[in-house]
């Protein structure tokens, strides 16, 4: 089993969480992992991306030329990655903020309304777990309660009722798959 996966957006949409935490539930399960964050220069607002492994056998290189996976957050992420994913890879596409077609007919395509979710659920901010709920159920690189623990672990500062939504907007991503 070997998931190189892509994630990218605009600095502040909760990137680099969304990788963090497919490597946490990785290694929940037992797995080998890599996780390693990309910064614009700008930070919030700016491009951010990250790239995760998830690997039954060991990880020699955190580098992912041509991922089996992408997550698009926004157009500029798309545009950049889009022609990189691996035939027969899988294309996440968050249709709040992008507007065109995927123009690749060889990889999966899954179109979720990321930030018209999150605004349903009352928050703006839960977007990346829309979409990182749509990404775990296509994939099922790990298992959604591995994502549920990590979530737990990353946000344990925040309220419970913090954590409940983030679950719900999870749920909510992947009946999109």
């Amino acid at each position: 089993m070997l998931d190189e996966i892509i994630i990218a957006g605009f600095g502040g949409q909760g990137i680099l969480l969304i990788g963090r935490l497919i490597a946490q539930a990785g290694m929940l399960e037992g797995k080998q992992v890599s996780w390693m964050p990309s910064y614009g220069p700008e930070m919030r607002g700016g491009t951010a991306n990250c790239t995760v492994i998830v690997s039954s056998e060991e990880v020699a290189s955190p580098v992912v030329s041509n991922p089996s996976s992408l997550i698009a957050m926004n157009q500029p992420s798309l545009d950049k990655f889009e022609s990189l994913v691996e035939k027969d890879g899988i294309i996440i596409v968050n249709k709040s903020l992008i507007s065109r077609n995927v123009k690749r007919d060889d990889v999966e395509v899954v179109e979720v309304p990321a930030n018209d979710i999150a605004n349903e659920l009352g928050n703006l901010r839960v977007a990346n777990m829309v979409i990182l709920g749509s990404y775990i159920a296509k994939s099922k690189s790990v298992k959604m309660e591995n994502v549920f623990r990590a979530l737990e672990e990353a946000l344990y500062r925040q309220s419970e009722k913090m954590i409940k939504l983030n679950k719900e907007a999870l749920e909510r991503g992947a009946m999109f798959c």
